[in-house]
């Protein structure tokens, strides 16, 4: 899969292992982009482990999702 190629929201919560509810929240609340790729999946897998193991709030696990994919884009570099 490209980054360019989308799947749909049931594809992303089966690949998460996220629920509907979670991934409809977060996209309401503007953390999450509307349409998925490869870079959502991602997101989201970094967005939910944050909140489950540190039991960080929404907001902040997508700017910690924010801050690794500025570092992954420098190293990339």
């Amino acid at each position: 899969m490209s980054d360019e190629e989308l799947i749909t929201l049931e594809e992303l919560t089966v690949v998460c292992a996220v629920s509907t509810q979670w991934v409809q929240q977060r996209v309401a609340e503007g953390l999450l982009p509307e349409r998925f790729d490869t870079l959502a999946v991602r997101r989201v897998r970094r967005m939910h482990a944050l909140e489950r193991d540190f039991d960080a709030a929404p907001e902040l696990a997508a700017l910690v999702a924010d801050l690794l994919e500025e570092l992954d884009a420098l190293r990339a570099r």
